[in-house]
């Protein structure tokens, strides 16, 4: 590569530059010509896209933010029940304007056995919609939280599990309920597709 200032100097994108962008990984996915499930991730919520690409620019057909759950009684964290939830609410909106299969878009993050974004592409499969992904990568029970139930039993009646759990018992949630929760915050979002 030429000098900076030289004439066979090219500059990368500005998202390339900042690290923002794998143009690689994203023309693989639009080469797929399958609508891109985006799932993101904050400190707080869970954010689920489906996505289609126009040479206009990017066209979301469908997105969920995991505040929307707590209409149907779920409290919204950023944890992997909540990815699966958030998930399959936005593959039943998704499937209701027409997509039928996706491929999975992570971004710049690293996928791990476990992840929130596993839980999400179960989700999206159980909302009816294709993919290829190995069902073991993360299991039933995680999905629905059994681990933190356990956790939350684990830690009751001590100081810990007051400030570890506290914005559920802000909220009246009891941490060890949570599978049930899960069940019926599911059926309610199956019910409304």
């Amino acid at each position: 590569m030429g000098k900076a200032n030289g004439p066979t100097y090219v500059v990368p994108f500005r998202r390339r530059r900042e690290n923002l962008t794998n143009y690689r990984k994203r023309l693989a996915l639009l080469k797929s010509m399958k609508s891109r499930m985006v799932v993101r991730r904050s400190n707080r919520n869970v954010i689920v896209q489906f996505i289609n690409y126009s040479e206009k620019g990017d066209v979301t057909v469908a997105a969920v933010n995991s505040k929307e759950l707590v209409k149907m009684g779920w409290q919204s964290r950023s944890n992997t029940p909540t990815a699966y939830l958030t998930a399959l609410l936005a593959g039943t909106r998704a499937k209701g304007k027409g997509v039928s299969e996706f491929v999975l878009d992570i971004g710049l993050a690293t996928p791990s056995k476990g992840a929130i974004i596993f839980a999400a592409i179960k989700g999206a499969v159980d909302a009816g919609l294709k993919t290829k992904y190995d069902e073991s990568i993360v299991g039933e029970g995680r999905i629905k939280g059994e681990h933190i139930a356990k956790y939350a039993e684990s830690l009751k009646g001590k100081p810990e599990h007051d400030r570890i759990f506290s914005s559920y018992i802000k909220a009246n949630v009891q941490p060890e309920k949570i599978p049930e929760i899960f069940d019926r915050v599911k059926e309610a979002i199956i019910k409304s597709g």
